[in-house]
C-alpha cells in the first residue's frame, strides 16, 4: 500500500478510471466481435461504419490510443474486403 498521500490519491483516481474505461472497453471488443463473425458480406458492411464510430469514440475518451485504433479499423476494414458476396 502506498504511504504517500500522492500515491494514494493516484491509486483512488486509477481505480475509478479503471472502473470507467471498462465499460468502454468491453463495448469496443464485442462490436468488433460481431463485425468479425457476421455470417454474410452484407450485414459486416452494415456493422463496419457503427463500429469505427466506437472505436472512434472510445479514442477520444482515451482509452485506447490513435494508432491502436487506426489497427483496429484498418484490420476490420481489410476483413470486410476479404468477405465473399
Amino acid at each position: 500500500m502506498p504511504k504517500l498521500a500522492s500515491s494514494k490519491k493516484r491509486l483512488r483516481q486509477n481505480e475509478k478510471a479503471r472502473l470507467r474505461n471498462k465499460s468502454v472497453r468491453t463495448l469496443l471488443r464485442s462490436t468488433i466481435k460481431k463485425l468479425t463473425s457476421a455470417p454474410s458480406k452484407a450485414e459486416a458492411e452494415a456493422l463496419l461504419g457503427p463500429t469505427q464510430s466506437v472505436i472512434d469514440k472510445t479514442v477520444k475518451k482515451g482509452v485506447i490510443h490513435a494508432n491502436a485504433a487506426a489497427r483496429y479499423k484498418s484490420k476490420i476494414t481489410r476483413h470486410v474486403a476479404a468477405l465473399e458476396a
